[in-house]
């Protein structure tokens, strides 16, 4: 990736501010208090230090929709065994990378030419679903039935990427349990209230590389966009470069990598089931001329044949529903298949189901 092809290049009111402000704000929550605690047990569950938890997260979820935690239960060691193998992997010919690289029949594997809002990303990527086989819609068009299934492509170099990333979806499944038990107690709901949703999830699972840009002031890693599933974790090295959008006024600041912590934020999944009490936020990745920057984010997402709407239990006559139900396979489906094209009009978003 040398000169700047002009497909990268963002519109000049999207063009990243290199000197931004870091946010001091998004909240680090200490998640201590859980070690050993499992959502359906009740006794551990009350405890002051759980409630004050509760608290904290609805609060980072209202206010920011971005928080980071530490003292999360995933050992160091998987994570870094997963940041390990990832740098092998990206650190290949593209030849190589290229033998599994994703298509529109085959949407897992190797990419390096996506696109978010139309304008293509300075990055590549390797995706792997979490539940194999994960099954989706065949087609993103209402009234068109079938399923497929997703299975992953593995390479053959590095030979311990698939037991680590495997390893490191395990861990980072029970993390993501711990954290919407906690949002659901947040919202006054049961601690168990989301968990329908891991069955048949369609979860998964990137590793992101940014390698150096010669115009970090004209490209972005990851265009500004919401999250479309209902949670994600984010694991990122101490080069730093993800922005999110504070709500508090519009102001683009920069998230400090904190060592060993993990970046969570809500997505729109989440935004539509609180009826909005929770926002999913705008953020984007800078790159730079100097540096490779290496992620990875495990999307959350429920399985295919979620009716997307706002729950019942957050919904009354002075609060009515904000949102038409949407399905969310085919929701997910169309979302993949833009990013191998440009399009002429706005790929799908939840405001076009906004009431």
């Amino acid at each position: 990736m040398g000169e700047v092809d002009p497909a990268f290049v963002q519109d000049v009111e999207h063009r990243p501010n290199l000197a931004a402000a870091q946010a001091e704000g998004i909240p680090l929550i200490d998640l201590a208090a859980l070690a050993g605690y499992s959502p359906s047990d009740g006794e551990v569950a009350d405890s002051a230090a759980v409630e004050g938890l509760v608290a904290e997260i609805g609060e980072a979820c209202k206010e920011w929709g971005f928080f980071a935690v530490v003292n999360h239960g995933v050992p160091a060691e998987k994570r870094e065994r997963i940041e390990r193998e990832a740098r092998e992997f990206f650190g290949q010919g593209l030849e190589e990378k290229k033998k599994v690289r994703r298509d529109e029949k085959r949407a897992l594997g190797y990419y390096e030419t996506e696109h978010t809002k139309n304008v293509r990303d300075w990055k590549e990527v390797f995706d792997f679903t979490v539940q194999e086989p994960t099954v989706v819609p065949a087609s993103p068009n209402d009234g068109e039935e079938g399923v497929i299934e997703w299975t992953n492509q593995w390479p053959e170099y590095p030979p311990g990427l698939r037991e680590a990333c495997e390893e490191y979806a395990q861990e980072l499944q029970k993390l993501v349990r711990k954290l919407m038990g906690l949002i659901a107690r947040s919202l006054g709901l049961p601690a168990n209230r989301f968990d329908e949703f891991f069955k048949d999830q369609t979860s998964f699972v990137r590793l992101n590389h940014y390698p150096p840009c010669p115009a970090p002031h004209l490209a972005l890693g990851v265009g500004r966009h919401k999250d479309a599933g209902a949670l994600t974790i984010l694991a990122q090295d101490d080069v730093g470069g993800l922005e999110v959008k504070r709500k508090s006024d519009g102001e683009w600041v920069l998230v400090k990598p904190i060592p060993n912590a993990f970046i969570v934020n809500v997505g729109d999944i989440i935004k539509v089931w609180t009826n909005e009490a929770y926002d999913s936020v705008e953020h984007r990745v800078m790159v730079n001329s100097e540096k490779d920057r290496f992620s990875i984010p495990f999307f959350f997402n429920p399985p295919h044949y979620t009716m997307v709407q706002p729950l019942k239990e957050l919904t009354d006559e002075r609060n009515p529903p904000k949102y038409r139900p949407y399905n969310w396979g085919k929701f997910f489906v169309g979302r993949k298949a833009n990013n191998f094209k440009k399009l002429d009009v706005e790929p799908l978003q939840i405001h076009h189901f906004r009431i």
